[in-house]
């Protein structure tokens, strides 16, 4: 197959340049999707703000310096990449959907929700994971602690922050599920399933990483839950079942998500890793820190010796040392971990490019997906 031997050639191998989904000039219309979830999430928020204002009592809420819905909405707004919205948007022109439609408004809906759910994991993750970083700027248990610090509050500073960023979390997972209550029956029943596979791909992640579980399947399977199902293929089925999709179409895009997200999992996992903190907005080798099963941990388990080893055995317990870090991330490089992550990558790429060739989805839609694909495999955050 000559065309699908020259896409393979044209595909690179290790990261590159990151391009906004958004710039691409496969389709501009993603921008109308982006701008109405914005505006979504912006009235979504101020009524959740008046309604807390009724309920909770009055005066500045202790040592915070914002109560928890004008923080949940500084965090939403003007945050992050948008990347569950523009697969909504993609999944929903590839199956033939048209803006200005009920339909669209389902799509704008259930892509605000997204935003809110995904606000939700990464706040609870964050205190889960003891992460102090996210985005570039401090997580948000850190800000509360350093508030409760700041203001000479009485009862642990450590515990205070942890408890309020699950509140925070909370709003916004009650928020998410509030945006999707008034659509229809088939969106919320494939809304509340990806919610469960969320759940249970963290779950997973910490339960594999309490019995130390570095096998390949299973740090597969939870990335495949907690990462590229939820980010890549439920956003696209979601999209595609707003617009009307026939079986055929859902079919293409569901082997189409299954490779990208296993290409979105692995690049974060390279991230995790390697990626330039000033771009990732997180320490450079925070995944090592952590001692986070990930593909690249799995492949350095079966492969590293001597100190390398030992360090590996040490990183995420008490026992870690200031230099395991930066000696993992060289030896993994060494033994060829990081190569064969990124020709996994370029291989995962390729197989969803390759699902849409003489696919029944629209010809604005194989563009868009093709653009989407190039620029979550080789993202730099």
């Amino acid at each position: 197959m000559p065309q699908l031997d020259a896409e393979r050639a044209r595909l690179p191998l290790g990261p590159q340049p990151a391009v906004p989904l958004e710039s691409s000039d496969a389709d501009a219309t993603v921008h109308v999707t982006l701008d109405a979830v914005s505006d979504l999430l912006t009235a979504e928020l101020a009524w959740v703000g008046t309604v807390w204002d009724g309920l909770a009592p009055a005066g500045t809420p202790g040592p915070l310096a914002d109560d928890l819905p004008g923080w949940l909405h500084t965090l939403l707004q003007g945050r992050g990449k948008r990347l569950r919205p523009q697969m909504c948007h993609w999944g929903f022109v590839a199956a033939g959907g048209s803006l200005g439609t009920a339909a669209h408004d389902d799509v704008v809906r259930v892509a605000a929700a997204l935003e809110t759910l995904h606000l939700f994991a990464l706040v609870h993750d964050d205190v889960m994971d003891q992460s102090s970083e996210r985005r570039g700027a401090a997580a948000a248990h850190v800000v509360a602690a350093a508030q409760h610090r700041g203001a000479a509050a009485h009862g642990d500073a450590t515990r205070f922050g942890e408890n309020i960023a699950i509140l925070l979390g909370d709003l916004a997972h009650h928020e998410a599920d509030r945006l999707v209550h008034t659509l229809p029956p088939a969106l919320r029943d494939f809304w509340y399933q990806l919610t469960l596979e969320l759940i249970a791909g963290q779950r997973a992640d910490l339960t594999g990483a309490a019995s130390r579980r570095t096998d390949l399947a299973h740090v597969e399977a939870v990335a495949a839950l907690k990462s590229g199902a939820y980010t890549v293929g439920r956003p696209l089925q979601l999209g595609a079942i707003a617009a009307g999709a026939t079986a055929a179409q859902r079919d293409v895009l569901e082997r189409f998500g299954l490779h990208l997200g296993r290409a979105f999992a692995w690049r974060d996992d390279v991230l995790g890793v390697w990626g330039d903190p000033d771009v990732t907005g997180k320490p450079s080798g925070d995944d090592l820190r952590e001692g986070k099963a990930t593909v690249i941990w799995a492949l350095g388990a079966e492969r590293l010796t001597g100190e390398a080893a030992t360090a590996m055995a040490r990183v995420g317990t008490s026992e870690a040392r200031p230099g395991d870090v930066a000696l993992l991330q060289r030896a993994l490089e060494e033994c060829g971990v990081r190569q064969d992550v990124e020709q996994r990558i370029v291989d995962e790429t390729e197989r969803a490019e390759r699902a849409l060739v003489g696919s029944p989805l629209t010809a604005a839609g194989v563009a868009g997906l093709r653009a989407v694909a190039r620029t979550v495999s080789w993202r730099s955050a």
